[in-house]
């Protein structure tokens, strides 16, 4: 059977150091990282993602018992650690999303305040996909915008930032002799310096968006 993990880009990087433990640091890499999402549960009967390293380890997860496209989802790490509560506000026609961030220092419960909010709209990028405005607010000083452009039907996407520069890239996932594999084994690649929980977070949001978990 094919494995569905991803490669690692280069030999360096395959012999680089392992991640310490989890911390808000162990999200985050100077390099260029693969992941290959599986939009499948880990739970029986269950809706969600499964999201494995480049060394074929599971990473994050998201088990949602109820229906496609529920109201509120979990981002965990492989342990069951909570890093995002993914809640929908309906408002209007195109309704938002917001992601509330769980403390990575040990004290218990979710920021009070959303970290990060998706905005869906009508605004029509490349050969008609659309487009998802994204405000990340980890404090009050701090405010950054992004925008998640669906590219190819449900599956392709890239997550840009306010001047238009790549942070992620989601595609169908290819074998190493080209073939590609189905809709549901997913490869996404997030640029250096780049916080992976947040971008997988955004990545949830534009699959409970489609109806994809």
């Amino acid at each position: 059977m094919t494995k569905v993990h991803p490669q690692t880009f280069t030999a360096a990087a395959s012999a680089s150091a392992p991640p310490s433990p989890a911390s808000l640091d162990s999200y985050i890499t100077s390099k260029r990282e693969a992941f290959t999402l599986w939009m499948k549960s880990l739970v029986i009967q269950g809706n969600g993602c499964t999201v494995y390293n480049s060394d074929g380890e599971i990473v994050y997860r998201i088990d949602n018992y109820d229906k496609k496209g529920s109201s509120e989802v979990y981002l965990m790490d492989l342990q069951g650690k909570v890093l995002f509560t993914i809640v929908r506000k309906k408002l209007h026609v195109f309704g938002r999303w917001e992601g509330y961030k769980w403390s990575s220092t040990g004290s218990k419960g979710k920021s009070q305040k959303p970290w990060f909010q998706v905005r869906k709209n009508c605004r029509i990028v490349g050969s008609g996909g659309s487009s998802c405005k994204v405000t990340v607010r980890p404090n009050e000083a701090q405010s950054n915008s992004y925008r998640i452009q669906t590219l190819d039907g449900k599956s392709a996407l890239k997550i840009v930032d306010s001047h238009g520069g790549l942070v992620a890239e989601v595609e169908r996932k290819q074998t190493s002799s080209g073939v590609v594999l189905g809709d549901d084994v997913l490869n996404l690649v997030v640029e250096p310096n780049v916080d992976h929980s947040l971008v997988m977070a955004l990545v949830a949001v534009h699959g409970l968006i489609h109806h994809r978990m």
